[in-house]
């Protein structure tokens, strides 16, 4: 159906929570428990939609005793780019917000009586949330894509618009500040929950004036089954025997430890196996209970994972459980762009994890701890702001697959856009293995590509308007990652340069990056010192 432009939705508010995730629902609490007005929009269905709501997930939030030892082991991690900080700000201010989770009603188990606190299962989290913020009185729109900022004249952020899909209409949200929690970018690889995270909320940054930062981690890729290449929770296969096609075993563990570089070098190799023959009837008992999304797809196949070889590939997770994203610049998660915060997948998580993975249990706590700060410092700009912010002249801030700079006759073809950029981007040999030569290529096609979509984007119905959009966006995530790429001339982490093999210890920089036509980075030197954990602090400290 056509898109009604006669029956826009105008709306108004003190914040607008973009995203439908865990990071969005803390950050749209916190701005509502400071007694401001707040309208979240989400281009799914806050509760089911995005990667948390998809699947459980540990939580960074060990018992106030095991504090120190987590925080050392997150910092080292960074290798001396993480922040610790920061890092014992997020596990802190995660710790005392879990027990508000349980207030609100979710069940977490018990041990003894106690609340175990360690992990939560994602559909009935989501659910307590959005719960939660309907009692609240935080309005929700659902499936209603935000598409582009609306700028005031003094370059803050006034507001997003959109498009709802449900009512074939365009919609309109003034608001005095926003918070950007709209997840990272896995460029539609299909990994379980990631598709709704195709990077426009890094596009949406840019174009108000936002930066980026260490988008060069964006090569996360995890493990899944090939035949169902969906579910990639990697924990049952580190106790996997890995073996090629004619069944010679690979090896693939150091020190009893599956080698997270082994299955890269095998798939560029040939076909890989793999069989969970490993695992003790303990171990089987666990990880069936804790990961069971993960043994859907042998169920549905009917296989017995545990005495039949499958083969295994590496889906592309992106910045999702990477570390690339917005910039923030101050505690309270505020981007350059005055008005704009940021959190969760959409914000750089370098502060976190340097340029290792944010995944997992760190990854949920960065979204507990840096939703509830940017909603209260947005929360804040807008009572700073006062009634009268809603009365100022705005712009429309998006470019790129939304209007044309010079309207052509034929719109561009956006499924084949993102087909293009995928070519990119998923292949290992490209984006894993990284080289001068391969990055310098795959930067002049996606150039191409990014050419190509400042053409007429196809705007017949709500869907094209959202896929045109969606493909700019993807292919500018790719040109930041793959330029920033470029300029870090080490490997580090999980950016690795096959020119570069060895990590640089005088590289101790965050690459910003932003610019649209013209791309740019420049190097933010670290001047907190490498921190080295105190031999006193040792002493009883468990391994």
């Amino acid at each position: 159906m056509s898109i009604n432009r006669e029956t826009e939705l105008q709306l108004a508010a003190d914040v607008l929570v973009i995203g439908g995730g865990p990071a969005a629902a803390w950050a749209a609490w916190a701005a509502a428990a400071q007694a401001v007005s707040v309208i979240i929009v989400d281009k799914g269905f806050l509760g089911t939609s995005g990667a948390a709501a998809a699947n459980g997930n540990g939580i960074m939030a060990p018992a106030p005793e095991d504090w120190d030892t987590v925080r050392w082991q997150r910092y080292r991690a960074g290798q001396t780019l993480a922040s610790l900080r920061w890092i014992e700000r997020m596990i802190g201010k995660t710790w005392l917000s879990l027990p508000l989770v349980e207030s609100w009603g979710y069940r977490f188990p018990k041990e003894n009586g106690e609340s175990v606190r360690r992990s939560y299962y994602g559909p009935e989290y989501m659910r307590v949330l959005r719960k939660t913020l309907l009692r609240m009185g935080v309005q929700i729109l659902d499936q209603s894509p935000a598409l582009e900022f609306l700028l005031a004249d003094d370059g803050s952020v006034e507001g997003a618009s959109g498009v709802q899909r449900q009512q074939h209409r365009a919609y309109t949200v003034r608001a005095s500040a926003v918070v950007l929690a709209n997840g990272g970018c896995a460029f539609l690889s299909k990994a379980l929950g990631c598709n709704t995270n195709w990077g426009d909320g890094l596009l949406m940054a840019v174009e108000a004036g936002g930066e980026l930062s260490s988008m060069e981690a964006s090569s996360h890729y995890a493990i899944s089954t090939a035949f169902n290449a969906t579910v990639t929770r990697g924990v049952p296969f580190g106790w996997a025997t890995y073996t090629d096609e004619a069944g010679n075993n690979l090896g693939g563990y150091i020190n009893g430890r599956r080698d997270p570089s082994f299955l890269p070098n095998a798939l560029i190799k040939g076909p890989v196996y793999a069989q969970l023959d490993r695992a003790t009837p303990e171990v089987k008992a666990v990880i069936e209970k804790s990961h069971f999304i993960a043994f859907l797809p042998y169920i549905k196949a009917g296989i017995d994972p545990y005495t039949e070889r499958v083969p295994v590939t590496m889906v592309l997770e992106g910045t999702v459980r990477g570390t690339g994203g917005i910039r923030i610049v101050d505690e309270h998660c505020a981007t350059k762009v005055p008005g704009l915060y940021a959190a969760g997948d959409a914000a750089s998580r370098e502060f976190l994890a340097g340029l290792s993975s944010g995944g997992g249990g760190s990854n949920s706590a960065w979204a507990i701890s840096t939703g509830q700060w940017a909603g209260e410092g947005a929360a804040a700009f807008a009572k700073r702001l006062g009634v009268q912010a809603h009365e100022r002249s705005v712009r429309p801030a998006g470019q790129a697959g939304l209007r044309s700079p010079a309207p052509t006759s034929t719109a561009f073809d956006h499924d084949a856009i993102v087909r293009s950029v995928q070519a990119e981007m998923f292949p290992l040999e490209k984006n894993y293995f990284r080289s001068e030569p391969k990055l310098v290529d795959s930067l002049a096609k996606l150039e191409a590509l990014w050419q190509q979509v400042q053409a007429t984007p196809k705007q017949d119905t709500v869907r094209d308007v959202e896929y045109s959009r969606r493909a700019a966006a993807l292919t500018a995530v790719a040109r930041w990652a793959y330029f920033s790429a470029l300029h870090r001339q080490e490997t580090r982490s999980e950016h690795i340069r096959v020119d570069y093999p060895e990590t640089d210890p005088n590289q101790r920089y965050y690459l910003a990056t932003g610019g649209l036509d013209h791309l740019w980075v420049r190097r933010d030197w670290l001047s907190e010192e490498i921190m080295k954990r105190p031999q006193t602090e040792l002493v009883g400290a468990k391994p």
